[in-house]
């Protein structure tokens, strides 16, 4: 039964990703259900998160080809973000951890919600300021250098993280704005397994049965997902991520004690 367990939701876990990001809400919680310890269930999770980024990745290869001169800026930021999460996630104690989850998903939340106002303010401010276009490139590169540092710490939640980013860089089309997303997540996730792997901290044999469930919903939900209207997307994005962000604080501050 537990095989069966994080097979199925490895399949929900990779649908969720590919479609609007949030699939770890299924998948951590049930590393955590079967007995997997919280740092090395996150490590786990990363591993088996990974095939669905990958698998999903491939599916908007052509959404991701529409942008060739970020690709490279892209993956080289990711990995630097992702080496840095990673480092910090096994440098940090279980307790203050658990306790971060979900404060990292609040953020998370309000960013992708009212990431587009922000923009707007952004913008402007920016343009009465006179910021030179060297200035916002340097805070778009800090940005993803941050938001691939999270996903290499915590990768619960990294898709919302990932697409807030693009809102705020100025994306408004969910289709490339999945593609580049489910990018920069391969990106984030294969530099931190190779970290968790020199550290011995993923737990293999259920990390692979999970993996196999997110290859397969990954893939199929990447080709599913470009004949559903954006704001039914944008609207699930948004249930998907408040979701997880009551239910880690619930779990953490209420169930916990």
């Amino acid at each position: 039964m537990e095989w069966i367990l994080l097979f199925v939701a490895g399949v929900l876990g990779g649908v969720l990703n590919s479609v609007a990001g949030g699939g770890s809400f299924i998948t951590f919680p049930s590393l955590l259900f079967v007995g997997v310890p919280p740092i090395i269930a996150n490590a786990t999770n990363t591993f088996a998160a990974c095939a669905g980024y990958l698998s999903g990745a491939y599916g908007f290869r052509k959404d991701i080809a529409q942008h060739p001169d970020v690709i490279a800026y892209t993956v080289v930021w990711s990995l630097i973000g992702g080496v840095i999460g990673a480092y910090l996630l096994l440098n940090i104690s279980e307790t203050l951890f658990l306790e971060a989850i979900p404060w990292l998903l609040l953020f998370a939340t309000l960013l992708f919600i009212f990431g587009p106002k922000v923009s707007g303010m952004v913008t402007k401010v920016a343009q009465r300021a006179s910021i030179s276009s060297r200035w916002g490139s340097l805070v778009l590169v800090l940005s993803l250098v941050f938001v691939s540092a999270y996903g290499g710490f915590f990768n619960a939640g990294l898709g919302v993280i990932v697409l807030s980013y693009l809102v705020l860089a100025g994306y408004k089309d969910i289709n490339q704005m999945n593609g580049l997303k489910l990018l920069v997540s391969s990106s984030v996730s294969l530099v931190a397994i190779a970290v968790f792997v020199l550290e011995g901290a993923i737990d293999w044999n259920r990390g692979v049965v999970v993996m196999a469930g997110t290859l397969l919903g990954g893939y199929v939900a990447a080709n599913v997902s470009r004949n559903i209207k954006q704001q039914h997307v944008r609207a699930f994005i948004a249930f998907s991520s408040i979701s997880m962000t009551i239910y880690f604080f619930v779990d953490v501050y209420f169930l916990a004690r």
